[in-house]
């Protein structure tokens, strides 16, 4: 399955963040890199994009779809919580903004097998990263109500 995403407010991200030539920017949920897409375009040939997502697909297709925009692109399959190590790994001291599109993706409640629709009969599963171990079957079947709050 194809990752499709349809960004919302692109516009108005794009503005609020102040996207200029040369800047440097963070979209910290690239899913379907739509937001990076237009930051990169704002911030012209000299400008750079940290990009990060938990999801392997999606930071696999970001770096499909920008490489047809810009090649100052720093692409990481992590948690944006390691932002500061994230920036030390790709050389960048500071940045001019930070973007988070938070949610669960179309893709990921499309695309079977993630456990993230109930349109589905299959595991609850609801990993970002199918890397990680915890699931949330198992937080739901084996936490204690005090340890799950």
């Amino acid at each position: 399955m194809q990752y499709r995403h349809v960004p919302v407010l692109v516009r108005e991200v794009v503005d609020y963040l102040g996207c200029s030539p040369g800047k440097t920017y963070v979209d910290g949920t690239l899913g379907g890199a739509g937001h990076a897409q237009a930051i990169l375009r704002a911030i012209g040939p000299d400008g750079f994009l940290v990009g990060v997502d938990q999801d392997p697909d999606a930071v696999k297709w970001a770096r499909e779809s920008l490489r047809r925009v810009s090649s100052n692109v720093a692409l990481f399959n992590d948690n944006f919580a390691q932002l500061p190590w994230i920036l030390q790994a790709a050389g960048k001291a500071r940045v001019h903004g930070i973007v988070l599109d938070l949610g669960v993706s179309r893709y990921q409640l499309e695309a079977g097998g993630r456990g993230f629709s109930f349109q589905r009969d299959e595991p609850l599963d609801m990993r970002m990263n199918p890397a990680t171990t915890l699931t949330a079957e198992q937080i739901v079947n084996e936490f204690s109500e005090h340890d799950s709050a």
